[in-house]
């Protein structure tokens, strides 16, 4: 169970467990937007969502919403009608960005890979020459599959063969979890959110914008056809916060800002994010090393397609989802069904993001012992000591 054993822990591929002082800062009293000290936080999350995605000169949006709203400003800012969007599609969420960019006017080119696996370069090169693309999209981390996109792949494939088109990144279960480098690989958007490894709770979208692509929007030839995420609207907003001043447009999320900050200086405060991305690995690890002991396998086809944040489980032919996750639950641990169309009986996915990542907190080992208990209670039969490790005591 949980730290104060009073409910099961949250080990899904986001919302994600969070730190005491995370939850703390997020209870805080009512406080104006315009309150010197939230002045001073929200700043500060600007400048650290830069140092998260590793970027130096790119502009970070922090609006009210989920992270399905960054896929919005995305494409309400930066596609007009009629232009071409190609979408590396790994999943369900790849194919929800493609109808978003649709809802915008896109024409959409799907370029899907089979279940669990990610397109080949080759492939993706490919598309690049037979037509020019205003915006390739690739999903960093495809929630319903656990497959990793090649985004620094990509990202170089667009530098050599369409140098014009912006590489937007779909991190919502990618960002501060898998090795990112915004300036390095040539990203020009990174889509996230609040609850996943950013490690806070739901409520905030979070989008950063390469110049590039803030150039792309100041060239418009019509206007954006949105008011609550124009960024002609909210970049004023982020720019006067940066600079420790009050600018109103609409009523930030006070609270979960304040909880945003915390995390971020948690995050960043012990070795920064190369630090992080190795907690991530490690973890990641650990978890497939015991998924293979049960004589499971993933949904991602290899380890250079599976994510660090998250992992996605067959189960065998005589288990369904609907059997397994209540007897995870009773041992303390909430994991997710499937939600691939046709298959989403067939496995069972588990976060290990955030802080169950980077800190000692026995997180893992709870949830490992867990799931091998409900496996075997399912009929499924698992090599003694498989998984077994005896968590620590909370």
């Amino acid at each position: 169970m949980s730290s104060n054993n009073s409910r099961p822990l949250c080990l899904i591929p986001g919302p994600v467990e969070m730190s005491s002082t995370v939850l703390q800062a997020h209870s805080t009293p009512a406080t104006a937007h315009t309150d010197p000290k939230f002045v001073e936080a929200f700043g500060q999350v600007i400048e650290m969502l830069r140092e998260v995605v590793q970027t130096k000169t790119a502009q970070p949006f922090v609006i009210a919403g989920s992270g399905t709203l960054g896929w919005d400003q995305t494409a309400a800012n930066l596609v007009e009608a009629g232009e071409n969007v190609l979408v590396l599609s790994n999943g369900y969420f790849g194919e929800g960005l493609a109808d978003c960019m649709e809802t915008y006017g896109a024409a959409v080119t799907r370029l899907r890979a089979e279940p669990g696996n990610r397109q080949s370069l080759e492939e993706v090169a490919q598309a690049l020459q037979a037509k020019k693309y205003k915006i390739v999209t690739v999903s960093q981390v495809d929630t319903s599959t656990g497959v990793l996109g090649d985004v620094k792949g990509v990202a170089e494939l667009v530098k050599k063969f369409s140098p014009e088109t912006l590489v937007v990144v779909d991190g919502v279960c990618a960002t501060a979890a898998e090795r990112l480098y915004f300036d390095a690989w040539g990203v020009d958007v990174v889509i996230t959110a609040s609850q996943k490894a950013l490690g806070c709770p739901p409520g905030i979208s979070v989008v950063v914008a390469s110049q590039k692509a803030l150039g792309v929007l100041a060239s418009r030839k019509t206007p954006v056809p949105a008011y609550y995420i124009n960024w002609n609207r909210w970049l004023p907003i982020m720019k006067s916060y940066e600079d420790r001043a009050v600018k109103y447009f609409a009523t930030p999320c006070v609270q979960t800002i304040f909880a945003l900050n915390t995390s971020l200086h948690e995050m960043l405060s012990n070795g920064g994010m190369e630090s992080v991305f190795a907690a991530h690995e490690r973890t990641s690890a650990k978890v497939k090393a015991a998924v293979a002991s049960w004589g499971l396998k993933t949904v991602a086809v290899s380890p250079e397609v599976s994510a660090t944040a998250m992992t996605a489980v067959w189960l065998p032919e005589s288990i369904q989802a609907a059997d397994l996750l209540p007897k995870l639950k009773a041992r303390g641990v909430v994991a997710a069904g499937g939600i691939l169309a046709g298959q989403a009986h067939r496995y069972f996915r588990l976060g290990h993001m955030g802080i169950t990542a980077t800190q000692d907190n026995g997180y893992v080992d709870i949830m490992l012992k867990a799931a091998s208990e409900a496996l075997e209670e399912c009929g499924h039969a698992i090599a003694p000591s498989s998984g077994r490790s005896t968590p620590p005591r909370l």
